[in-house]
């Protein structure tokens, strides 16, 4: 089962990076005042940095759903 515990442990921490992306890019998108005084280049750098977080975390949840999607739902169950 410590295969299992493991994917469990990355599908959990690669949707979680992908709501703080999800969410940085709200934040930068809809409440560009949230941001304070940070330059024009920090906008740009963390829009950026935004991004490529959602695309690492989208390709990775990818990849685990080619290899293991079949074997998903005992990935995702809390039998320890």
């Amino acid at each position: 089962m410590a295969q299992y515990r493991v994917i469990r442990m990355l599908l959990a921490e690669f949707k979680a990076k992908k709501e703080k992306a999800l969410l940085s890019l709200e934040l930068l998108t809809e409440n560009p005042a949230g941001i304070g005084d940070h330059s024009t280049e920090d906008f740009y750098k963390n829009a950026e940095e935004a991004i490529s977080a959602l695309a690492e975390a989208d390709d990775v949840l990818d990849t685990i759903e080619r290899y293991y999607g079949d074997n998903i739902n005992r990935f995702t169950q809390n039998n320890t």
